[in-house]
This record gives structure tokens, sequence and C-alpha cells, in this order.
């Protein structure tokens, strides 16, 4: 892993040292600018940062990054991010319905963005729809 735009994509260097930009699949973070932004690119790098780290590409992405789901060791990323109320299961397309159980279980217990006032937690792709108006 070689560095973290947001909590929901990394940029790695392969064994050929290529470097790779990834987008975890199946979830999406708050933006930088939105609240508990910064928290959550913190949480990824916790999560991945000085290891090394698997990638099941799923596709691409219209923006040529590679998505899918990360392990580092034995760890889901992706459900990690969710376990932690760093980010939102990805609902616009067909949510994996065990990030929903594991989401469901953060909000319950207010972890992480669940603990932020409910006017606070906009779902990034609605904050990315309200941010493009206002351009």
């Amino acid at each position: 892993m070689v560095g973290i735009a947001d909590g929901d994509t990394l940029t790695l260097l392969t064994d050929r040292r290529e470097r790779i930009r990834v987008r975890l699949a199946g979830i999406d973070s708050p933006e930088t600018g939105q609240p508990f932004g910064a928290r959550s690119r913190r949480s990824l790098s916790d999560l991945v940062f000085g290891k090394p780290v698997r990638v099941d590409v799923r596709g691409r992405d219209r923006y040529g990054r590679a998505v899918g789901w990360v392990r580092a060791g034995a760890g889901d990323v992706n459900a990690e991010m969710v376990r932690r109320g760093a980010a939102w299961v990805f609902r616009p397309h067909r949510p994996d319905p065990t990030l929903l159980r594991i989401e469901r279980v953060a909000r319950a217990e207010r972890r992480g963005l669940w603990a932020l006032p409910k006017d606070h937690r906009i779902p990034p792709w609605g904050w990315r729809a309200v941010e493009g108006q206002r351009r």
C-alpha cells in the first residue's frame, strides 16, 4: 500500500512495481469535506498501512480504478470499514447482504459515523449529488 485517497480508495504497488488505484467494492465512505471524512481515511490507513494486501478485482469503475475486495492478512478490509462505522454500504448498486447486516449492527451500536447527529449522516452519494448541483 502506497497511498490512501479517502476511506474507500487506495493505491497499491504490485509485485511488478506497478501502481494500481483500487476502489473498495460494496462500500462508500464519507467524502473528504464531509463530516467523518478524515476519520474514515485514517481508519482505512490503520487497516492497511505497512501490511501486504490482496485484492480480488471485480471490475473497473468509470474513472479506470480497479474495484475489488481488499484483504489485509486474514481481514476483510471492506467489511471492517463498515463494521467500524467508517463507511456506508453502497446502495445505488445491488448491496451485499452481509455488508448490510454488518452496517445494521454498527448503526445500532452507534459506531463511527453512526454516532454523529442524524443531520450530519448524509450518505456520500447524496453528498456528491448536492455538491454537484452547487457547482
